[in-house]
């Protein structure tokens, strides 16, 4: 009987011992983690904001108030309590004051405004928030009430700090809410009490996160406690081969990744987590000089902000060990330039909201094959106990190099979609999430992301993946970020159609950038028409919303 290549893992012999196949968690839960990481170290640093620090203890301590203060008040075992916060300490407080009532958090990305806050909140139901007191004021508060929101507790980024960098901070002035509690004053008030014990179990939902809806309606991934602690764990071990320095927080908290491969690998590996309030290019170069953290991961586009920053110095990254990125397309043109000049290899990644973050990665002694035929850079190998397929339409394995859908399954994928069967039914079937994604395994077992399903472009028949056109353009020095889109055509049905900001300093005529692809690329596939933009829009996390240009080119058409 023939042996399927993904199931037969032709990528383990790879791994050449360097780091375990496996893993097998400590605990049934990051709480669990959590606790165990300050009874071994109540005095280490958990968390650094600007010149702000929080030991394991404390961060215990103010979880405890937060979480008595939460039970005080009604939130009971089952319940949702939502974080609308930035990268701040208060935002691991309130996870894990969430977890000690019993509750399932709910982060909502504080760029949300009323009508993605309305969705979101009608959905999950929560009984409390956390929220910022500028957030509080401009949105959340109007829409707590008619959600049916009972506790409601509120916090400055200016709190746990004192250096209020005006680059983050000029506008940002202190302002409580009537009628709601204040996040440190309760924590403290608090003090010496602790909530009754609360033992998740490995198939309780820890977290509600809402797919960043840049194709739809976003929907509720219930990722479990063994989803979420699986995942960190496997953070911690990458960390052992580096020094003991803390993780930088590059991507945002409320995001998959940021919980994830930041706070819970953190927590999981006992390291401290260095918080910087938002992505601020100069600021983040800041603080990497200052606490000279040895592991960040990000969206590309956070390293390309960075490289185009007027001040940036390889010293800036000389601590860091381990770089990876994962959230949006990397360009291998961007790997090369950001090695070049900073001496760092960034590895790359996969992995989904409802994958608990990573599926795949790149191993630390390792470095991921670029495809030559299309000229598309590696997202890995599968990462721990993860098993990566690639499907067609009817669900059946496809031989090594063909392209298809990306199907995972493992003990990170999530179990469902909150409240929602049919999505459940339709995307998560045994246990196996149908990512939507479209890729192709090669010999070795290195996996290659083609590009989202319904982003396809059709141009007289011919398959155009967006994707591989913006990588050649990221081979054109005087371009910083890219989108490809398809627009109507009267002859081709579709043509293709890039729109693109350039670099600090640099300049590109469009004809200039067309020809550029001309001489990489088949003449279906090179763009038509090339739209300069001073910047592409984005979501809260770094990715393009290629949806969005989409919809404006074909309106324009």
């Amino acid at each position: 009987m023939l042996v399927s290549p993904y199931d037969a893992r032709p990528w383990l012999e790879l791994y050449a011992g360097e780091i375990p196949e496996t893993i097998e968690p400590r605990f049934g839960s990051l709480l669990e983690v959590f606790a165990a990481a300050c009874r071994e170290h109540p005095h280490r640093v958990a968390t650094t904001y600007f010149d702000g620090r929080l030991s394991f203890r404390e961060l215990d301590e103010l979880s405890d108030g937060l979480a008595q203060h939460f039970v005080d008040e009604g939130v009971a075992v089952g319940d949702r309590i939502a974080v609308y916060l930035q990268n701040v300490p208060q935002f691991a407080i309130a996870l894990l004051a969430g977890w000690k009532a019993g509750a399932i958090v709910v982060p909502l990305n504080p760029m949300y405004r009323s009508r993605e806050l309305t969705r979101i909140l009608a959905d999950a139901r929560p009984t409390a928030v956390v929220s910022s007191e500028q957030g509080w004021h401009d949105v959340l508060g109007e829409l707590a009430g008619p959600a049916g929101v009972r506790v409601a507790v509120t916090t400055s980024e200016l709190d746990l700090q004192t250096r209020h960098d005006p680059r983050l901070f000029s506008r940002i002035e202190r302002r409580p809410a009537a009628g709601c509690a204040d996040l440190l004053a309760v924590a403290r008030a608090n003090a010496g009490r602790r909530p009754p014990a609360v033992t998740p179990s490995s198939s309780d939902t820890a977290l509600l996160v809402y797919t960043s809806g840049t194709s739809g309606v976003p929907k509720g991934a219930t990722n479990t406690h063994g989803n979420v602690v699986f995942n960190s764990e496997g953070v911690a071990v990458r960390l052992r081969e580096t020094g003991g320095n803390g993780i930088f927080a590059l991507a945002p908290l409320f995001h998959i990744t940021g919980l994830v491969c930041q706070l819970g690998g953190a927590l999981a590996a006992g390291r401290q987590l260095d918080l910087a309030y938002r992505f601020e290019p100069g600021v983040v170069l800041d603080v990497l000089a200052e606490h000279r953290p040895s592991y960040m991961v990000g969206p590309s586009t956070a390293y390309m902000a960075l490289m185009n920053h007027p001040e940036v110095t390889a010293d800036h990254f000389s601590s860091l060990e381990l770089v990876h990125s994962g959230g949006a397309p990397l360009p291998p043109a961007v790997v090369e330039a950001f090695r070049e000049r900073f001496g760092h290899y960034i590895r790359n990644g996969y992995g989904l909201t409802e994958t608990t973050a990573t599926a795949t990665s790149v191993p630390p002694h390792l470095e991921a094959p670029v495809d030559e035929a299309s000229g598309t850079l590696s997202v890995g190998l599968p990462t721990f106990d993860a098993v990566v397929r690639i499907v067609d339409d009817e669900g059946a394995e496809l031989p090594v190099g063909e392209v298809g859908e990306i199907v995972i399954e493992g003990p990170m994928v999530v179990p469902s979609y909150w409240d929602k069967p049919e999505e459940t039914a339709a995307g998560i079937r045994d246990g196996r999430l149908h990512t939507g994604d479209v890729g192709f395994m090669d010999a070795q077992g290195w996996f290659y992301v083609v590009d989202r399903k319904k982003d396809m472009i059709n141009a007289s028949g011919f398959k155009v993946w967006p994707r591989e056109v913006e990588d050649v353009l990221y081979g054109h020095p005087a371009v910083r970020e890219v989108a490809v889109v398809g627009v109507p055509d009267a002859y081709r049905g579709e043509t293709v159609k890039a729109f693109v900001s350039l670099s600090r300093g640099r300049t590109a005529e469009p004809e200039e950038l067309v020809e550029h692809c001309k001489k990489q690329l088949a003449a279906y596939k090179y763009p038509r028409s090339v739209e300069i933009l001073d910047e592409l829009p984005k979501t809260a996390t770094g990715k393009i919303l290629r949806r969005q240009l989409r919809d404006t080119a074909r309106t324009a058409e």
